[in-house]
């Protein structure tokens, strides 16, 4: 199932939720459905992050905000 996929089934789930209540077997799919979608995001933040790389180039910056008093 693609992010897409999932998506749209969590938000079907969610309107029949609100419109007619769902089954037990609905309610634990939505579980894990949301379960997935939320470790994919973790998954995409993650490698955002790691892509990150820290400069400190406190020397030549002139804005008064690194220097040690």
């Amino acid at each position: 199932m693609t992010i897409t996929e999932l998506i749209a089934r969590i938000n079907e789930l969610a309107k029949k939720s609100r419109e007619t209540g769902l089954t037990d077997s609905e309610r634990t799919e939505q579980a894990e459905l949301r379960h997935r979608y939320i470790d994919h995001i973790k998954i995409q933040v993650k490698a955002q992050l790691d892509c990150i790389e820290v400069v400190d180039d406190e020397k030549d910056c002139k804005c008064g905000c690194h220097s040690h008093h």
